[in-house]
């Protein structure tokens, strides 16, 4: 039979497990809080915080100051770029005033030559320099006052002229007489030696200029021969002429350019020396044994570079060559000596007495252009040098010839004893002078002799009375005076349809536009100015010097024998 359980009384048994559950927290927390088993990682703060403190101190500065670097940094930045830009748009507004300055000095530089050119060509109408007006009348010009020059009176400019110049002249007879006995024994000498199957062939000199126009003034007498010239077989020149051309500027109207062909070529050439015939074809001009040559020696020679165009350096280099050889063949028959005179003119040459005297001379190698008087030259000495042609091809028109055929033509119809030579002799006596007094300018005894071409084709032949020297002396003058200040000098044959058909001009110079000689004055001016002014300074010294030199003449000629001494 079970026994019995004895129980405690229910009462008490919650009481005991809420003692027992308080016993365990008590024991557990303080298991948990002891320092020995589980050490607090904060436990060493007290120690270390005043070191750490200072070490984020330290660190703080050095951010602090950091920052400041870059604060700095950026603006230096920024002031640089602000700079950078300031400049960038002070160039952009100078770029912008600089183009537009450009802009307006081209506009203005358009403007002053367009209104050049229309007051030279509309503006002005009719004028005595101008080939195509009526130069019947020359208005204006009689009695019109020259500033600063107040002309001697008819008697002392007659004692002038008689005293000083023609007496001056006598000996220019003998002159040319002994120059030319030497000048053709010394291009004899110089045929000799050339060889006609490959050298030039050297043609009889022509006198040209104011030795043999009878207006020379200035001392020592000088000769002007043109020499011309001409290719050996089967070459021939061929004259290009650029005024002939309607585009070609007005700067090169002057000039020409000669072109070395061969003889029995057409216009277009042949081809049998630019291809390769075969062995079944003949050319009927050349055939086997003649055929075209692309080049030869005298191509090398005297053309510039692969053109076929003449060179003037190269044909003045060659003429000098020539000229040496020829006195050198000739030296031991003469008591003188033959030198060169001027380094950039091969012939000019000078005749050098035992006694100390001397003779000047100039040979001029020329190249006639087809049938007429006119002549291309690699040079034109003693005048203002103006513009320089622009290639070595490029070879000067010079109207020598027909310059003195006119005024042969021309002093058939004056009276006997005309003055139209003594006017120009005087003036070119004052501009020997004041060139000498102030240097050389830009006018020139060719611009005299040109004034009194036009002068004597708009006169009558009457008013060239030995009487009225003062008053065409003041004409010439006042023409000059008016074409200086004009800047206009038409050349009298290039495009002057008023040259009398008797001389012979070819129809492409006569139909040219007109050559303004002054047009150099117009590009350049402070040889403009140097001109005017020393042009205005001869006239206030003419009166002064045809005084004193109508009651002293200077004995500085120097007159040479009759003849050479031969040996």
């Amino acid at each position: 039979m079970p026994r019995p359980c004895s129980l405690a009384p229910l009462g008490k048994v919650p009481a005991m497990a809420l003692g027992l559950f308080r016993v365990c927290l008590v024991v557990v927390t303080a298991i948990i809080n002891h320092p020995l088993l589980f050490p607090r990682e904060n436990a060493t703060v007290p120690e270390n915080e005043e070191e750490i403190i200072r070490k984020m101190q330290a660190h703080q500065e050095k951010l602090q100051l950091e920052q400041l670097r870059l604060e700095e940094e950026v603006a230096r930045l920024v002031a640089e770029r602000e700079a950078l830009e300031r400049v960038a748009e002070e160039g952009q507004r100078q770029n912008e005033t600089r183009t537009a300055w450009d802009l307006w000095s081209t506009i203005c530089v358009i403007l002053f030559l367009v209104i050049e050119v229309w007051r030279q060509d509309y503006l002005d109408g009719p004028s005595p320099e101008c080939p195509g007006g009526d130069e019947d009348e020359l208005p204006g010009l009689e009695g019109a006052p020259l500033r600063g020059l107040t002309l001697p009176n008819k008697a002392t400019l007659e004692h002038f002229y008689e005293r000083c110049i023609r007496g001056a002249t006598a000996d220019a007879a003998r002159t040319r007489e002994f120059v030319e006995g030497f000048v053709d024994d010394l291009l004899e000498a110089l045929r000799s030696l050339c060889n006609r199957d490959t050298d030039m062939e050297v043609e009889d000199f022509i006198g040209v200029d104011s030795m043999y126009e009878n207006w020379q003034v200035d001392r020592p007498l000088l000769c002007d021969l043109f020499v011309p010239f001409m290719p050996p077989e089967p070459y021939h020149f061929r004259p290009e002429l650029c005024c002939s051309r309607r585009s070609m500027p007005l700067d090169r109207q002057g000039y020409g350019q000669i072109k070395v062909v061969r003889a029995d070529e057409d216009a277009l050439g042949c081809v049998c020396g630019k291809t390769t015939l075969g062995e079944d074809m003949l050319c009927l001009l050349h055939g086997r044994d003649n055929p075209a040559r692309p080049g030869s020696e005298l191509e090398t020679l005297l053309c510039a570079g692969d053109s076929p165009y003449l060179d003037t350096l190269q044909v003045m280099k060659w003429f000098q060559t020539a000229l040496t050889r020829a006195w050198h063949r000739i030296a031991h028959k003469y008591e003188f000596d033959l030198a060169f005179g001027q380094l950039d003119s091969p012939g000019s040459l000078k005749i050098k007495f035992r006694s100390g005297k001397f003779m000047p001379f100039n040979l001029i190698p020329v190249i006639q252009c087809d049938d007429s008087d006119l002549y291309f030259v690699s040079h034109l000495p003693r005048e203002p040098s103006g513009e320089t042609p622009a290639s070595s091809t490029d070879w000067l028109l010079s109207f020598a010839v027909y310059e003195r055929h006119f005024l042969r033509m021309t002093s058939k119809a004056l009276p006997e004893g005309a003055c139209h030579l003594s006017c120009l002799q005087i003036a070119s006596f004052l501009l020997s002078k004041q060139g000498r007094l102030t240097g050389p300018s830009g006018l020139g005894n060719y611009h005299l002799k040109t004034a009194l071409l036009h002068l004597l084709l708009s006169r009558r032949p009457a008013d060239w009375k030995a009487g009225q020297l003062d008053a065409r002396l003041h004409e010439l003058l006042r023409f000059l005076e008016k074409s200086l200040l004009e800047k206009k000098l038409h050349h009298f044959f290039i495009g002057n349809r008023k040259v009398p058909d008797g001389m012979g001009l070819p129809e492409a110079v006569r139909r040219a536009e007109p050559l303004n000689l002054f047009r150099p004055f117009v590009l350049q001016r402070s040889l403009y100015q140097k001109t005017v002014d020393s042009f205005y300074e001869m006239l206030k010294n003419a009166p002064v010097l045809i005084s004193e030199y109508s009651l002293h003449v200077p004995s500085d000629h120097a007159s040479p024998p009759h003849k050479a001494a031969v040996l």
